[in-house]
């Protein structure tokens, strides 16, 4: 892939308006849920040199947030914080002034961070539309797990960030997703459970108590021994939701290496079946539609990414050997 040299450091410009989740947090804690991109170390280095205000007003970082307060970054990116524009294919569903929305495949990080510097969607984005660095976060106002494929929609214009995230606070942005989990699933349900970071493990999340309010929303779309294939849709947006959630009720995603524990052999079940289960090389979980009200007119539209091949191939090997 073709790599174009960094430029100088330029000035990093984002906002963000705290909503009823970050009120009454620390503003270093509120600034790291709502500017997700930084290191929780970079942003309190912004607070305490007033590159981080709130409401125009440089404050300690131990402010309490109140929702409705603008939190706004105004500083220069230090060498890492630099995107260069890499040529990485897009899968491009649709197209506008306002909107970009793409089919992303699994193995794609959607952020540089630690590990992943470059080779990223942000990389990809801004060598397909240089406007995009005019856009806070190259226009990502979501994000889909490295692992997880399917449907995301970037904003090409202010107009339609600002849109987008109105939406996704307001919650009134619908995304769908299917999903394998292991286990029998008897019927379609709720689970409304807190999620924050886990006691132990910070890389990980967990339901715990005083996390983030979290609710998921399941239902069959078909039952084979040992193994469910699910429709799954978010009320609202936590790390890895999905998957924290279906492995708290017990039916972790098929190829979970994180919230999957260790691999269970349901009785009955073709030791081929099983071998198929156990080599699929990711968390079986698919963005398979996103719902929005466009930026431009307002008129509800509906994307949809299809099923990528692998899941296809787990599914038919799950009915092939369906009883």
């Amino acid at each position: 892939m073709a790599v174009q040299k960094a430029h100088a450091p330029e000035r990093i410009s984002q906002q963000a308006t705290a909503g009823p989740d970050e009120a009454d947090l620390r503003l270093d804690l509120a600034a790291s849920r709502l500017f997700g991109d930084f290191s929780r170390a970079r942003l309190q280095k912004w607070i305490r040199g007033g590159e981080l205000t709130v409401d125009g007003v440089q404050r300690k970082p131990t402010h309490r947030v109140a929702a409705g307060e603008v939190l706004r970054i105004s500083a220069l990116s230090d060498r890492e914080d630099v995107v260069v524009p890499q040529d990485i294919p897009l899968h491009v569903l649709y197209e506008d002034d306002d909107l970009l929305v793409l089919d992303k495949p699994s193995g794609l990080v959607v952020h540089p961070a630690a590990g992943n510097r470059d080779g990223t969607l942000q990389n990809a984005l801004l060598h397909y539309d240089s406007s995009l660095t005019a856009i806070p976060r190259s226009g990502i106002v979501h994000r889909l797990d490295k692992d997880t494929s399917g449907v995301m929609v970037v904003a090409r214009s202010l107009r339609a960030h600002t849109s987008l995230v109105k939406q996704l606070q307001s919650r009134s942005m619908s995304r769908v997703y299917e999903a394998v989990a292991a286990g029998d699933v008897r019927r379609a349900g709720t689970v409304d459970e807190p999620i924050g970071r886990h006691p132990r493990d910070r890389k990980r999340m967990a339901v715990v108590g005083g996390g983030r309010p979290a609710v998921t929303h399941y239902r069959i779309i078909q039952a084979f021994r040992g193994f469910t294939h699910l429709e799954v849709s978010l009320q609202t947006g936590r790390t890895h939701q999905i998957r924290v959630h279906l492995s708290h009720l017990g039916f972790p995603l098929v190829g979970d290496p994180v919230y999957g524990g260790k691999p269970r052999s349901p009785k009955g079940v073709n030791a081929d079946l099983l071998a198929a289960v156990k080599a699929f090389p990711r968390q079986a979980l698919h963005a398979r539609s996103l719902r929005l009200l466009h930026p431009g007119d307002g008129s509800e539209r509906a994307y949809h990414a299809p099923l990528p091949a692998d899941m296809v191939e787990l599914l038919a090997v799950l009915r092939e050997h369906a009883v």
